[in-house]
């Protein structure tokens, strides 16, 4: 019997505060997780996690700079010590920085490849020595890892951003593998979201119009959905429930895969 109860698991959402990953923990509590809100913005992440509490679901923040090692190591201890377990890691902090190639400014890759590419990384390296045997957690479970669409097109004014998520492909495959042939019992995915109207989707929009890739943010945004089969943009909930699916049993003979959630665009 396919099912997506989480109830009785414990998981942590990086990047949670707002956007595609308060969606994420949401839909996370919704089927039944302890959900725990991971970021740098501590005053919106509390109160991500208050609104979650409010559904009478259990929620928590911790502070969590997933590019510092350290940061990463108390987080978990804290989540297991409060919590009691840790069974899903959902990697989704992420920066997107818009601009040519011809402009490249190498701050604004190095920011990208410390957040996205780094800042993965640490995540699956501190979920996987957790949930493992013998681990401060010890009963395996899933890594879900947010990627991009940026990762499978070529879409104009995103390069840095695209050699991130697509770094972050890379990475969940040799993590699942190494996963695998060790014995640990944590399954590892990555999901490529499409383009959502988020703060960061609708920052997007308005920097390739200012780059001069597009006159307009809607004729920027109708490329976006020409490109689309399904005729339009991503929605938060479509991400969320994607997130919920691989976390679960339903995906239990699932990992190393990546699941496109962007409509068809990038296939």
């Amino acid at each position: 019997m396919v099912s997506y109860d989480l109830s009785g698991r414990t998981a942590l959402v990086t990047g949670g505060a707002q956007g595609l990953g308060a969606g994420m923990a949401e839909a996370l509590a919704k089927a039944g997780a302890t959900v725990v809100i991971a970021d740098v913005q501590e005053e919106l992440g509390r109160a991500t996690a208050d609104s979650i509490k409010q559904t009478g679901a259990t929620a928590g923040f911790v502070r969590l700079d997933v590019t510092d090692d350290e940061a990463w190591e108390r987080a978990v201890s804290a989540v297991v010590g409060e919590y009691g377990g840790l069974d899903v890691v959902v990697n989704n902090a992420g920066v997107e920085i818009t601009g040519l190639v011809a402009d490249l400014d190498p701050a604004h890759v190095r920011k990208m490849l410390e957040v996205n590419v780094l800042g993965t990384a640490l995540g699956v390296k501190h979920a996987l020595r957790a949930m493992r045997p013998g681990g401060v957690a010890g009963n395996g479970g899933a890594v879900v890892n947010i990627s991009s669409v940026a990762a499978t097109i070529a879409f104009p004014g995103i390069a840095g951003y695209s050699a991130t998520k697509s770094a972050v492909d890379r990475l969940t495959r040799v993590a699942a593998m190494e996963a695998g042939k060790l014995g640990y019992g944590v399954r590892v995915n990555c999901v490529y979201p499409g383009l959502v109207p988020t703060q960061m989707g609708n920052q997007l929009a308005n920097d390739v119009v200012d780059v001069g890739l597009f006159p307009s943010v809607e004729e920027a945004i109708g490329a976006v959905v020409a490109q689309t089969p399904a005729g339009r943009l991503g929605e938060v909930a479509d991400m969320a429930d994607a997130v919920v699916f691989l976390a679960s049993d339903a995906a239990r003979f699932i990992t190393g895969a990546g699941l496109p959630v962007d409509g068809g665009m990038g296939m």
